[in-house]
């Protein structure tokens, strides 16, 4: 009766006293001098060392308060004037934080291949750095504020477990926050040159000769927020940039309407390619996607989502890279999908023979995805649809490893097998590869696309619509998601054996170690732990609704 357990950790307690999510914590650091090698301390708390900069023979410098905070107004950087030289935010001493009036912009944009060879930019690297300390906060003042990273410049945040990098809104350092609320700012968008089917390419993606077309090389694809001002770009043919580095680093309450009226995601990753560091990544409470990647090969090791009202993970233009080990955790009653994906870019515009000849030649989404774990909400009435579990369509290839999705607490709406769905499969072109995952929904999918995966070796389990808001082995004995003590202890999802269904082939991840886990997190091995928001009793504004 054993088969591959399916283990999200999460240690359970009795609820903490506050009701925000307002509480950020950040110990005490010792003074360090940003890059540019000019510190001020701009007359507040003796603790606060504001970033500055040189710029025309002028020091440009945040200005410190009592409380330990340095503010950074739009003459320190904003639209009309990004950041043009390497930049040091420090951990502040006595939880302080980087407060932005304006947007923060790193680098510059460039629409035409003439005026990136006039700035000298041509891969990551070339353009400002942003450096951001492990244990530093940034804060934004209102919701039409946001992050670019430009093509040729990097962010290097790297934060460690027990000093996480947290950027949020300054509704959230002042507590006026709740757990679930979007949009208190817009959101981050990081730009490169890797690849996006949107362009045009010669050759098979991967292979040599593979560049943009000669006779079409231009490849400037205006990023989410694009507008005014607020313009960005993305795309070239450079899967291998290096846009820097984001290493335990938690993005909260995002999904603003900026510019033009685009609601931003957590993170919007344009182009961005595999040279780009990323891991230990959470996005938290956000209006829009979680993450939605535009092309390029970027990949993900330890991804959390917890209250993404749109897609945990977006997939669109071309994105051939990777997510390893993956928590997402839909609100009780809102979500969309888990995964929305597609493997072309302008998919319905495109020539029957034009689509057949970008798969061909490697230019579709070709995603990895192993050790997910999809906690979604049967609702009915999200902001952007009905919760759902996974959406394959428009020429995509997702391979998906030892991953599970969970959609069996409460009640749904069962009389349409439109909504709450665990798989979806659409278009000719579409070609999935399951291996080693399980379903467990009130409404699972049409009989042709359930076939499809049962084919690849996929189980899906049967659950009575209304009956399973405690799914224990008390209840079934042959279908066990929950188990553990409620509230205090540990919550373990863990598939059994489902009668007359064989069990699930053991595999060996990347450590060579073998494992009979399914989904993202082991009891032994809980990755979240120490530096999550939302999910552990000791940083979290309330309890997970299916405690």
């Amino acid at each position: 009766m054993n088969v591959k357990k399916l283990v999200t950790t999460i240690t359970c307690g009795a609820l903490l006293a506050a009701c925000s999510s307002g509480d950020i914590n950040v110990a005490p650091s010792t003074n360090v001098s940003d890059s540019n090698n000019t510190v001020n301390n701009g007359g507040g708390n003796a603790n606060a060392v504001c970033a500055s900069y040189q710029k025309s023979g002028q020091t440009i410098s945040g200005t410190a308060d009592a409380d330990g905070n340095c503010t950074y107004d739009s003459s320190f950087v904003g639209p009309k004037n990004n950041l043009t030289v390497d930049l040091l935010l420090p951990k502040l001493a006595d939880g302080g934080a980087h407060i932005f009036t304006s947007s923060l912009f790193v680098g510059e944009t460039h629409r035409s291949n003439a005026d990136l060879q006039a700035a000298g930019i041509a891969q990551g690297g070339d353009g400002p750095t942003l450096t951001i300390q492990a244990g530093a906060v940034l804060a934004f003042q209102n919701n039409s504020n946001f992050i670019i990273i430009n093509r040729g410049s990097q962010i290097l945040a790297n934060g460690t477990a027990s000093e996480p990098i947290t950027i949020t809104s300054t509704s959230d350092l002042n507590g006026t926050v709740v757990p679930e609320d979007v949009q208190q700012w817009g959101g981050m968008v990081i730009n490169g040159f890797g690849v996006s089917n949107k362009c045009a390419y010669v050759g098979t993606r991967g292979t040599a000769g593979f560049m943009l077309d000669p006779a079409n090389p231009e490849c400037h694809i205006e990023a989410e927020g694009s507008a005014g001002d607020d313009e960005s770009q993305y795309g070239g043919d450079n899967d291998a940039d290096d846009s820097g580095i984001l290493r335990y680093v938690v993005v909260k309450h995002t999904g603003a309407e900026v510019a033009n009226g685009s609601e931003l995601n957590g993170i919007s990753f344009g182009g961005v390619g595999s040279g780009t560091a990323i891991e230990n990544l959470q996005v938290y409470s956000t209006y829009d996607d979680g993450i939605e990647m535009f092309g390029g090969s970027v990949s993900f090791n330890n991804y959390v989502a917890v209250y993404v009202r749109d897609d945990s993970i977006d997939i669109d233009e071309g994105w051939n890279g990777s997510i390893t080990n993956a928590l997402v955790i839909q609100q009780e009653t809102n979500g969309q999908h888990c995964i929305e994906s597609d493997g072309l870019g302008s998919y319905s515009s495109l020539a029957q023979t034009v689509r057949d000849d970008f798969v061909a030649r490697g230019l579709n989404s070709r995603p990895t995805i192993s050790n997910l774990t999809c906690i979604v909400t049967p609702n009915v009435g999200g902001t952007h649809g009905t919760g759902n579990g996974w959406i394959f369509r428009e020429g995509i290839w997702p391979t998906i490893n030892d991953s599970v999705v969970i959609s069996s607490f409460g009640a749904n709406d069962t009389t349409s097998l439109t909504d709450n769905y665990c798989l979806r499969i659409a278009n000719p072109e579409t070609v999935m590869q399951l291996n080693s995952v399980v379903f467990a929904c009130q409404e699972n999918q049409n009989s042709n696309e359930q076939a499809i995966a049962e084919g690849q070796g996929a189980q899906f389990a049967t659950v009575a619509s209304g009956t399973a808001k405690d799914p224990t082995a008390a209840a079934d004995a042959d279908l066990q998601l929950l188990e553990g003590t409620q509230p205090i202890g540990s919550l373990m999802w863990n598939v059994s054996l489902i009668d007359g269904v064989a069990p699930l082939a053991s595999t060996a991840p990347t450590s060579g170690v073998a494992t009979d886990i399914l989904g993202a997190v082991s009891l032994t091995d809980d990755w979240t732990a120490g530096w999550t928001y939302g999910i552990h009793p000791d940083n979290r504004g309330q309890a997970l609704w299916f405690e």
